[in-house]
């Protein structure tokens, strides 16, 4: 178990970045806090789940972005849900606005092992390289995950072009 001490040093050290990171991601200030605070809560919590295997900062980042996924998905399992019992009209804002929605519309539909691909190659411009060592595989493997992620990306469109 972490002091008090250990967990505000903690806390201090890397929310900021979690934080950037999740408002990125989620395009709001009020959900990323709530993700941020979720993430810090399950880690002092059960400090014991970090299992030192990499840097705290790399463990926070992986464990904000999959809560950021998993918002993701729910906020489209919501809509999904009140689109089917309640019409709302749809709005359409513009520019890098129109852009991160897209994203994070995607980002509720792609399939499970191309989620964290997707975030670290078009959010944060990370080379391949830079997502292996954060996925833990060869940057060989994520140059093929990539290109399952653009095959995966070109048949939406495809499809999308068909409705």
């Amino acid at each position: 178990m972490l002091s008090k001490d250990d967990c505000q040093d903690l806390y201090e050290k890397h929310a900021p970045g979690a934080f950037r990171r999740a408002r990125r991601m989620l395009g709001n200030t009020a959900d990323a806090d709530d993700v941020v605070h979720d993430v810090f809560l399950a880690l002092f919590e059960d400090y014991e789940r970090f299992r030192g295997e990499s840097l705290v900062s790399t463990y926070v980042y992986g464990a904000v972005t999959h809560a950021c996924l998993n918002r993701l998905r729910n906020q489209r399992k919501r809509r999904d849900l009140a689109a089917q019992h309640v019409s709302e009209p749809r709005v359409d804002p513009g520019g890098a606005a129109e852009s991160a929605a897209m994203l994070r519309d995607l980002l509720t539909r792609l399939p499970e092992p191309l989620c964290d691909v997707a975030v670290y190659h078009y959010l944060d411009e990370l080379s391949q390289r830079e997502i292996s060592g954060l996925l833990g595989c060869s940057h060989t493997h994520v140059g093929a995950l990539i290109a399952r992620l653009t095959q995966w990306i070109s048949m939406q469109e495809v499809a999308s072009c068909r409705a």
